[in-house]
């Protein structure tokens, strides 16, 4: 192992365990985080580092010493009981030998299984005295759903009475059909054995099911960042027509940056005008899951008091010595209304570098679309950098040339934290005071309306700010933008809450479009309102879902389906014609082809 590598190694590892550090638990109980981060700092000082990235939860449950064998395996989960218990654990099937604790600890197999929705649960049991009983961590892989637990007495008739849960925010309830196994979840139980149901049960969270995690602790990325910048992309974070935001990344060492910009009509080959500099705000990503690139810096600027309608050269300097790079384009939206066209793409996620193909063909074949759309979950592993990494650099020479205007996706909200997508772009703080900034927006181009929503969060916390920007708009053409469709393409999703809540308000105020995602596949619906076709756009909505990566689901048959194909990655191009105030929609295949087109006129 090299001087170098053990340097970023360490490096990784010390951020690791201090931010673990201060999520550890303070009381008569040993700390999980600290235990977990103690483990991973021994992994260090032992393991190459191709071992430390192939580390399986078996090699992981070997570095284990007896005391945190014991903490891992009895002190995540405590309870007391006022007699002699049975207690079950209900584990997800798919994590084969994990728990470690289960076997080793006498816990037997019984054969029975409980059904949550599609997924399958195992049960192991123990008998216990009365007293406290202290249950162990759901993997060493960070794999699977969260276990649940039932309780019951050993001899029929005595009655159980289960005390002091630790963590106290667990919850206990009647195990039955109906009933929920997680309470964090809202997916019911199914199906489980006669020998459970009606018992206590200690109910699951699969929030904390990664706590232990050991395994694919650590990553590389296929693209660590350098000295010169990278991973440019155009976001708007306040009115279009006269600023723009311009986002890079460096290596660590690269402390400040620099943009350079002026009018293209300025910018001569012999004779240029001297362009304005502006300095960037420096932030440093620490992330030390990525351990041959464990911090970046990112750099932000945000022009102001720009012409509207008017293309700008820029170019970007990385330090106050470094070169500057070549020059890029954007362009500014117009003031008046004017023609323009876009172009909006469903789930990149999965098959990055096959939607790197995709992009790169939208922008050769329609170079003059302002901007780009993105329905949610343009990653996999939004909480994960290396997989960012590789989204910018599919993008780039589009992204730096065009603005991307976002969604959140479930993928974003990886581990229940979108915090590394609002790192990546800055956008508009212009949304409903119910959120977080950034997550929701509104952004309004020519005479173009776009409401960019978050379905990840309760369709009530945006419905009063929906409304509010859908009843005072002036414009033509109103657009909303969103991960959760109202009218799903999969035969086994449904989000009736976004289409009950949200197309109301699409209904009332003529929502043209809605710009989706989610589902995999491609559909068009017909005009849809109020749960219904009707017969023209200029009476409903049409919604569409779309999918620009590699991951595909089946297609389900529907009446509200005017258009739909399954294992299909697409690219979707609209172009608002003003003459006559027209929409001219075109969906396009990885091969260019065209697959699906329409008009709405006013």
């Amino acid at each position: 192992m090299t001087r170098r590598w053990n340097r970023v190694l360490g490096l990784a590892l010390a951020v690791l365990a201090a931010a673990m550090a201060a999520h550890a638990h303070v009381g008569d109980h040993p700390s999980i985080h600290d235990t977990v981060a103690g483990v991973a700092e021994r992994m260090r000082t032992t393991l190459s580092h191709e071992e430390l990235l192939a580390i399986t939860p078996e090699k992981a449950a070997a570095f284990l010493t007896a005391e945190e064998k014991r903490i891992l395996g009895a002190e995540y989960l405590l309870f007391t009981v006022n007699a002699p218990v049975i207690v079950t654990v209900i584990r997800d099937a798919r994590l084969g030998d994990e728990p470690f604790w289960l076997r080793e600890r006498g816990f037997a197999p019984t054969g029975e299984e409980v059904r949550v929705g599609s997924r399958v649960f195992d049960t192991w049991e123990k008998a216990f005295d009365a007293g406290e009983i202290g249950l162990g961590v759901n993997s060493l892989s960070g794999g699977g759903d969260h276990y649940f637990a039932a309780v019951r007495p050993q001899e029929a008739g005595v009655r159980v009475e289960v005390t002091d849960v630790y963590p106290g925010y667990h919850e206990t309830g009647v195990l039955r059909q109906g009933a929920r196994g997680h309470f964090d979840e809202s997916e019911t139980i199914d199906a489980l054995p006669a020998s459970i149901d009606g018992q206590i049960g200690i109910l699951g969270t699969n929030s904390r099911r990664r706590e232990a995690q050991l395994t694919s602790l650590f990553r590389t990325t296929l693209r660590p960042a350098g000295d010169q910048p990278d991973h440019v992309v155009l976001t708007w974070s306040d009115d279009p027509r006269t600023t723009q935001t311009i986002q890079w990344r460096t290596c660590a060492d690269v402390m400040s940056g620099a943009l350079a910009y002026q009018r293209k009509a300025d910018y001569r080959a012999f004779a240029p005008k001297p362009p304005t500099e502006a300095a960037a705000t420096t932030e440093r990503m620490e992330t030390p899951d990525v351990v041959n690139d464990p911090a970046v810096n990112r750099h932000r600027v945000t022009l102001t008091g720009l012409a509207p309608d008017t293309t700008y050269v820029y170019s970007i300097q990385a330090g106050p010595d470094g070169d500057w790079t070549e020059p890029a384009e954007f362009t500014t939206a117009p003031a008046e209304t004017k023609p323009f066209s876009f172009v909006y793409m469903g789930d990149a996620q999965n098959g990055l570098q096959r939607w790197g193909s995709v992009i790169q063909g939208a922008h050769r074949r329609r170079p003059d679309a302002a901007f780009y759309v993105m329905a949610g979950d343009l990653v996999n592993r939004g909480g994960e950098r290396d997989d960012w990494d590789l989204f910018f650099d599919m993008a780039e020479g589009v992204y730096d040339r065009r603005p991307v205007v976002p969604a959140l996706g479930n993928h974003e909200y990886q581990n229940g934290d979108p915090s590394m997508y609002l790192r990546m772009f800055t956008l508009p703080t212009n949304g409903p005071s119910t959120l977080e900034p950034e997550k929701a927006y509104a952004l309004r181009y020519s005479n173009a309306l776009f409401l960019v929503l978050d379905s990840n969060q309760p369709a009530d916390s945006q419905t009063g700010w929906i409304e509010e920007q859908l009843s005072t708009t002036d414009a033509t053409w109103k657009f909303v933008v969103y991960h959760h469709p109202a009218y799903s393409s999969s035969p086994t999703r449904d989000n009736p809450e976004v289409r009950e809540k949200w197309g109301a308000l699409f209904d009332k105020y003529h929502v043209d479009m809605a710009l989706q995602g989610h589902d995999h596949a491609y559909l068009r619906t017909y005009p849809m309102k109020a749960g219904e076709r009707v017969a023209s756009p200029a009476e409903g909505t049409i919604y569409v879902v779309s999918v620009s990566g590699t991951k595909y689901y089946e297609m389900g048959d529907f009446d509200y389906t005017e258009h739909g194909m399954a294992n299909t990655s697409t690219y979707q191009v609209l172009d608002i014609q003003v003459s006559g105030d027209r929409l001219v929609y075109r969906a396009y295949d990885v091969d260019g082809d065209l697959r699906d087109t329409f008009v709405i006129e006013k």
